[in-house]
């Protein structure tokens, strides 16, 4: 469970986080629909299964937002590539060897 430091820093960083994350996902599926080597139909149902499967990730949707479940959302987030180490900069060492172990684990 993250203490109030962790708690309240997490509950910060993350709207930034998912806001990044997000732009970073609709330049991908500019890419998508931009492709002249297939029919727009392609583009677009491609486009629809990733967005489809976006939707999910922690980069864009956190649900169960509580204190108990900070080190799990870093660890989804570091494994999905929305946040990198430098990322978890100001959380608690024991935050950070919780989700180190979860990685590992």
């Amino acid at each position: 469970m993250a203490d109030k430091k962790d708690w309240r820093l997490f509950r910060e960083r993350l709207p930034k986080w998912q806001e990044d994350h997000m732009a970073k996902l609709n330049e991908e599926y500019i890419g998508i629909l931009s492709r002249k080597d297939r029919n727009a139909s392609e583009n677009f149902w491609e486009l629809y299964e990733r967005i489809r499967k976006d939707k999910r990730g922690p980069g864009v949707l956190i649900s169960d937002l509580r204190p108990s479940n900070v080190s799990m959302h870093l660890g989804s987030l570091l494994a999905q590539g929305v946040i990198g180490e430098e990322d978890l900069e100001g959380f608690s060492e024991e935050l950070k060897e919780s989700v180190r172990y979860l990685l590992r684990n």
